[in-house]
């Protein structure tokens, strides 16, 4: 197991340690449902230093993105990110990324951590147009500052109006006494807040100057299990649960990161798919009843035949009631459609609905 810079402080903190994507990852630390809600209502703090960032440079970056990335890079402005992912040749998703315009010709690419190398070698498989790639994962780091009370809070540690950062831009700047950090209004959770990149050898210190500035607002580190609650009631895909690479993004429902203005890996394949529809589609449901649905679980209809599963299921901290995802035939995807989960020896009755289920 890898450990990432703040291992020792997690550990110091009490937090319970699970392995995750090859690293030593803190779990929890009060317990799930407390740390849920501290997000969802004030602020609190991952550390999610396990992802991968890669950096393409040089005038064939954009070139070698486009023909990789689903969605429109070309699009990006310098201090702007973008959702997107690298669809496989045969329909899948080798992974789902961010990227970020750093300068004219200089792109960060953040990453699954599960999916660091396997996303390394498939970018320099397709690079035959020259571009340049430095894997700095194992250098850097990064903290989720995440909850409504996140910009009020960290104000103090940077000379940016940090209210002014719009969702999914960024600046480069200071931080924590830290100079040259990028602070971007991106996260993983539904309730606003930031997302810090830095240097292994910065990140300590940022760590402790967050909780200083925190205290106030009842700030608490926030472990791998919250963020999964968060961001299941949002509807958010989790690579290797929700997508991988047997699922198109048209069937997962990232068509609206998929842009036909350009030609991609596969590209023509899935505009057919969009043309023709997908004949199974990723659908959002909530329990009629008591329950919780599990990754894995079947999904069922009024007969009890299995017509799909659950790919992400847990009971909401915020609703209060089972909710999870699922792979369904196209004809029960509609919102209030109904369908069961096969939960043990019991089917229970469940509502396909619109995301996301936290409405804020």
């Amino acid at each position: 197991m890898k450990d990432t810079a703040l291992t020792a402080t997690h550990q110091a903190l009490g937090a319970k340690m699970v392995p995750f994507a090859g690293y030593n990852m803190p779990v929890q630390y009060e317990g799930v449902n407390i740390e849920h809600e501290t997000v969802r209502n004030g602020v609190g703090v991952f550390d999610v230093s396990h992802m991968g960032e890669f950096l393409i440079e040089g005038p064939h970056a954009l070139e070698l993105i486009q023909k990789t990335c689903s969605n429109d890079a070309s699009k990006l402005t310098v201090g702007k990110a973008q959702y997107s992912c690298m669809p496989n040749d045969d329909g899948g998703i080798v992974d789902d990324l961010i990227i970020y315009r750093i300068k004219e010709d200089t792109y960060l690419l953040v990453v699954n951590a599960s999916n660091i190398e396997k996303d390394w070698n498939w970018l320099q498989s397709k690079n035959d147009v020259g571009a340049e790639l430095r894997d700095l994962s194992e250098d850097y780091s990064l903290l989720a500052i995440q909850g409504p009370k996140a910009v009020e809070a960290m104000q103090s540690l940077s000379s940016h109006d940090l209210s002014d950062i719009k969702f999914y831009n960024f600046v480069v700047g200071d931080f924590a006494g830290i100079e040259h950090v990028i602070i971007s209004a991106t996260g993983y959770t539904g309730s606003g807040g930031f997302e810090i990149y830095c240097k292994n050898s910065e990140v300590k210190q940022i760590w402790d100057k967050v909780f200083e500035a925190g205290a106030d607002y009842g700030i608490k580190p926030i472990g791998l299990a919250a963020r999964d609650t968060l961001r299941l009631e949002m509807g958010y895909c989790l690579y290797g649960n929700d997508i991988d690479d047997t699922t198109s993004p048209i069937e997962a429902g990232l068509g609206w990161i998929t842009k036909f203005s350009k030609t991609f890996t596969n590209s023509e394949a899935l505009e057919d798919q969009k043309r023709r529809g997908a004949e199974r589609k990723l659908v959002a449901f909530e329990l009629d009843e008591r329950g919780i649905p599990r990754q894995g679980y079947d999904i069922v209809d009024s007969q009890g035949k299995a017509i799909g599963n659950v790919t992400s299921g847990t009971m909401s901290p915020s609703l209060n009631k089972g909710i999870g995802l699922g792979y369904v035939p196209t004809v029960f995807a509609d919102a209030g459609s109904k369908i069961n989960i096969q939960i043990r020896k019991n089917a229970v009755p469940a509502t396909v609905v619109k995301l996301p289920f936290y409405k804020g």
